[in-house]
């Protein structure tokens, strides 16, 4: 039967949306980043370049003042509408944010930025939002990636249930001491978006290491099991069979004699 108008426009507008959204959303961040810096921090940075221009002109012919004349500060901002010059205190954003960032890895800044970030942890009412902020931001513009290093099965969420996880690492060294077994950390992705999910620690001969790549268990994942690894795939009437709620032929219990 063939399919109606509707059904069609559904399917494939939903397709065409799972391709373009993504580059959308991203392109939205940035402009909204970019945004951000021109409005809070570009803004203030053209207001000093302003002010240094009018310093600089009213030098030679009127005494020195803090504010510099009227008439000065007038050229200025008509010069800056005329010829686009908002750019320049965008670009020293940028090259101010980069310093900082230069800084902060320095042997001083690191000391001085500890402290002003103690300080914030422990001020009355930044305290509530400051740690939340930091941990988001932390979380998307850390260089340090969240690692994997091999794809294995584990009964999980109980006995008889199996999982597909991915190994971050060792396990605590007081869970190890204290159970006296080797133990695994392991991060359990959620369908269909894989960067939430659940973190274990399991003994290591509870798992099964799984011949897969990382993208192999992250596609598995996403599909809901509809992508299957090559390797790991089932023949075809094993698979339909599987689909439709039956035992393969080789898996069929013996009838009574």
């Amino acid at each position: 039967m063939a399919k109606s108008f509707m059904s069609d426009f559904r399917q494939f507008f939903l397709r065409g949306l799972a391709a373009v959204l993504p580059t959308l959303i991203t392109v939205m961040i940035l402009i909204y980043v970019f945004k951000f810096v021109d409005s809070y921090l570009g803004k203030y940075m053209n207001v000093g370049v302003q002010w240094l221009v009018v310093q600089a002109g009213a030098a030679r012919t009127t005494p020195f003042s803090w504010r510099g004349p009227d008439k000065a500060w007038d050229v200025v901002k008509a010069a800056w509408q005329d010829y686009h010059l908002g750019w320049i205190g965008f670009t020293l954003a940028i090259a101010g944010i980069y310093i900082v960032g230069r800084f902060v890895a320095s042997f001083v800044g690191r000391g001085l930025w500890k402290l002003v970030d103690q300080t914030l942890y422990r001020t009355p009412v930044i305290r509530q939002v400051y740690p939340h902020v930091k941990q988001v931001t932390d979380f998307l513009l850390s260089e340090k990636k969240l690692e994997f290093s091999r794809v294995v099965a584990v009964e999980y969420p109980r006995k008889g249930i199996w999982s597909v996880g991915l190994v971050t690492g060792p396990g605590m060294r007081k869970l190890c001491t204290q159970i006296s077994k080797d133990l695994l950390t392991i991060f359990i992705p959620s369908s269909p978006t894989p960067v939430t999910g659940y973190t274990i620690t399991v003994r290591r001969d509870d798992v099964i290491d799984l011949p897969i790549s990382i993208d192999d268990a992250l596609r598995f994942t996403v599909s809901g099991g509809v992508i299957m690894p090559v390797s790991q795939q089932l023949g075809k009437a094993e698979t339909d069979q599987a689909r439709q709620g039956m035992l393969p032929a080789s898996q069929d219990k013996e009838s009574p004699a």
